[in-house]
Formats: structure tokens, C-alpha cells, sequence
């Protein structure tokens, strides 16, 4: 059997999509299955089981010896969330219960962590330092850092495990994220709406309005770097998974319009107070490391995966 935490979320349920286009069989899908804004995610899937993440635990206790993988997505992503305790339960102390597991069941842990670990970025995006000196912005950034850290002191772990720093994912199954969603996402709306797309001003002299950077990664190209470490198991790790090219926000907008066959026409708006102190200008990963592992795929031009993200996913609302 194959695991996958955060099953009926954007990342999770994309990647159970290629797992069973691609034949494997027996995939078992956790998360809290009572958010019916994810249903959809999920419906046409033929699954081994559907586990509540809530009794998760007392399910691999009957179930250890039948588990070839586990690919832990599942977390608590809202960039703006404001409960420590809700962070400190789902993205750690779930995860370290899940790593225990996983030595318990001598099982393979592969899990997911973030980009937003590296803060503003001025200490760089190099997966090949240390990561004692990071200072996440924001407090999923904290908390996705604060089990980095942990993985790093175990003295024992599973036979084979690796964390992956998600920068910006975007691809279809996430169209019940809302304010989270994408900024493609958002643009494919607003311009079917509109006709026009909003993006954030620059509160820093240094940054023109729109061209502040983003390693913007297509969802089928982060999976098949998941999926090439399920299959090759040599180099545990911590591992940048972006796609060591950042471009601009003004870039991606223009890749929407042109996508959909419209006149460019953009409008810049102030960044929320919210989110204004944590928000990055600049991200991009180091992928010396990734492909030091024996990853030699190539990954999707943000025009070339923007093009194909809108006319065969957004326009009709399909599914990986």
C-alpha cells in the first residue's frame, strides 16, 4: 500500500491522480474527509481505503506490515494562519507521530515542507546549508522549520526519508484553496471577470510594482520529483523542490493573458496589512542538490505550464 496525508488537497490528490494513471494499486488516502470543498479532489478515484486523519495512528497499528511508502503532504497551509496550537498539531507533532511510525514499520517517509522556511530570503535558498540560521516570517513557516529542525537531531529515522521545500505550486485540484488558491488561479478569474488582473504593489524602493519573484513550480513537475524519489531511494535528505528559476509576477501575468487570448491589463494594489511584514519579494531554489541526487528531469516553462494549466484544467474545471 501506498499512504498519502493531505489525500483530498491540492498536492495530495494530484499526485494520488499519477500514482493510479500510472498503475499503482492499493493507494490509501488520509485527511479529514469532512471538508466537502475537497470532495471533488477525490471523486473519480478508485482508492484502496479513505482513513480520517483523526484515527490515523490506531489505522497503521493494524495496518504497518502492509505499507511500502508513506508521502506525507498533509499540513496546515494557510500562510496567514494565526493559531500556534493548530500549526504545532497538524504540520508537527502529526508528523513526528508519523516518522515514529515509519521506524516502528520500517517504512519510507517522504514529507512535505516549504520555501516560506527560508523567510525573506536574505540568507539565500541553498538546501546544501545548514538550516539553524533560518528565520521563517511567518508562523506556518515556523512550524514547517521547527520539524526540519527535529528531523535533522534524530539519531534514528526511517530506512529511507526526504522533505521537500515546495515553492510557489500551482496546477489544477487546487480550486478550493480561495485566498490561498494560486496566483494563476486568481488571474484566470479576475480576467474572466474583469478583463483585467490585479497585482500587488512593491512596498520596497528596490523592487519595481510587479516585478517582485517567485519560483513558481507546475503541481505535475513537483510530483515527478516525488515520485522519482519513491522509486529511487539512495539520498535521504532535505531538498529545495522549486525549479531553480524565479520570474516575475508581471511575467506570470502576462503568460495568463496571453493563455487566454487577451489584451494585457494590469492594475497594482497595496499588499494587505496582514501579510504585508511576512511577505517575500524574491524566491528561487538552489537545485544543486536535487539533481546531485540523480534527478535529470526537466522542468514545464512558466508559459508553456501557465498554457496548459488554463485551457486543459481551469476553462473546464478538470482534474489530475
Amino acid at each position: 500500500m501506498i499512504v498519502v496525508t493531505g489525500a483530498a488537497g491540492f498536492i495530495g490528490s494530484a499526485l494520488i491522480g499519477v500514482l493510479l494513471e500510472r498503475g499503482y494499486g492499493q493507494i490509501v488516502a488520509v485527511d479529514d474527509f469532512s471538508d466537502i470543498t475537497k470532495h471533488k479532489n477525490l471523486k473519480y478515484k478508485k482508492l484502496h481505503a479513505k482513513v480520517e486523519r483523526t484515527v490515523f495512528f490506531e489505522w497503521l497499528e493494524s495496518n504497518l506490515e502492509e505499507i511500502q511508502v508513506i508521502l506525507h503532504i498533509g499540513a496546515r497551509t494557510n500562510t496567514a494562519e494565526k493559531s500556534q496550537e493548530v500549526l504545532n498539531a497538524l504540520n508537527i507533532e502529526f508528523s513526528k507521530r508519523t516518522w515514529e511510525w515509519c521506524i516502528k514499520g520500517n517504512i519510507p517517509f517522504l514529507y512535505a515542507s516549504s520555501a516560506a522556511t527560508y523567510g525573506s530570503g536574505e540568507r539565500g535558498f541553498n538546501d546544501e546549508d545548514g538550516i539553524d540560521n533560518l528565520e521563517p516570517l511567518n508562523l506556518y513557516g515556523q512550524s514547517k522549520h521547527a520539524f526540519d529542525m527535529w528531523v535533522q537531531k534524530q539519531s534514528t529515522t526511517p530506512p529511507f526519508w526526504a522533505g521537500f521545500k515546495f515553492f510557489n505550486v500551482f496546477g489544477p485540484n487546487e480550486y478550493h484553496k480561495d485566498r490561498m488558491a494560486s496566483v494563476i488561479m486568481h488571474a484566470f478569474n479576475q480576467i474572466s471577470a474583469t478583463g483585467k488582473m490585479k497585482l500587488f504593489q512593491s512596498h520596497r524602493s528596490e523592487y519595481l510594482n510587479g516585478e517582485q519573484k517567485r519560483d513558481f513550480i507546475y503541481v505535475k513537475d513537483l510530483i515527478e520529483v516525488l515520485l522519482f524519489f519513491m522509486e529511487n531511494r539512495k539520498k535521504s535528505g532535505l531538498y529545495n523542490l522549486g525549479t531553480g528559476k524565479a520570474r516575475t509576477f508581471k511575467d506570470l501575468a502576462l503568460a495568463v493573458f496571453k493563455a487566454m487570448e487577451i489584451n494585457p491589463d494590469i492594475e497594482y494594489i497595496p499588499i494587505p496589512e496582514d501579510i504585508r511584514q511576512a511577505y517575500q519579494y524574491f524566491t528561487e531554489a538552489s537545485m544543486k542538490k536535487l539533481k546531485d541526487a540523480g534527478y535529470k528531469g526537466e522542468f514545464t516553462p512558466l508559459e508553456a505550464a501557465t498554457k496548459e494549466y488554463i485551457n486543459y484544467y481551469l476553462k473546464e474545471k478538470a482534474y489530475i
